[in-house]
């Protein structure tokens, strides 16, 4: 029998859906440039706090969103790209190879935005951070930001996505869908994620907080 379980809470579907509305504005901008980099900065400012969020939703969030909810042995992870799934495979959450990708992302976002609050393009745009740099650090930290920064998170985006394709195609398993609605049908007993309204509430305050944080951070340069 088939049941349904609650695997991502609503803050961490929301961040989701912002952040990758929020990277494809960033990119996007980018390519445009000229007034657009204004919009650029916002994008960068929006995705830092939502990166904020995430971080602190992943230690408090709902149990599927939880890091240690994800978090594998090397031992684990061999396993599962070898096809052990019965070991490696949790059947709910993110599998070992998608908790990689998870970090890998984010691990790739920080630094994309940390470096282009301290990057100077030496024309029109810089960072709201490059007087509390020096030289030396804006230098590379554009240098970065511009070309090796922006390559690998293009790529991870690229896996991300191929991996969704592989996914629907060849498992036969839709990972978009739960992503919208939480919910996950599971053929055995699983425990689901807490999402109600005062978790839901938590989560908007912690967002509120990041924000004004951000926000903060931002106005040191003014």
């Amino acid at each position: 029998m088939r049941t349904k379980v609650r695997v991502w809470d609503l803050p961490t579907r929301v961040f989701h859906g912002a952040l990758v509305l929020g990277v494809i504005g960033s990119i996007t901008t980018a390519q445009i440039g000229g007034v657009a980099m204004e919009w650029h900065f916002r994008c960068g400012y929006a995705i830092l706090s939502l990166l904020m969020f995430r971080l602190i939703w992943g230690v408090c969030g709902g149990r599927w969103s939880r890091f240690k909810a994800f978090t594998y042995t090397p031992k684990a992870t061999v396993a599962y790209v070898r096809g052990h799934h019965a070991k490696a495979d949790p059947s709910v959450g993110h599998s070992p190879a998608g908790a990689l990708s998870v970090f890998a992302l984010l691990a790739v976002l920080l630094a994309q935005v940390f470096s282009g609050l301290t990057s100077d393009d030496q024309i029109a745009s810089a960072g709201p951070l490059v007087h509390f740099v020096s030289s030396a650090w804006t230098s590379n930290a554009t240098w970065y930001h511009v070309t090796i920064g922006k390559v690998i998170l293009l790529g991870l985006m690229a896996l991300h996505v191929g991996a969704i394709i592989f996914y629907l195609l060849v498992k036969r398993e839709n990972l978009v869908k739960p992503m919208f609605d939480g919910d996950k049908e599971m053929t055995s007993a699983t425990p689901g994620s807490t999402d109600t309204g005062a978790t839901r509430s938590l989560a908007l305050a912690i967002l509120i907080g990041c924000a004004l944080l951000v926000a903060w951070l931002v106005k040191l340069a003014v």
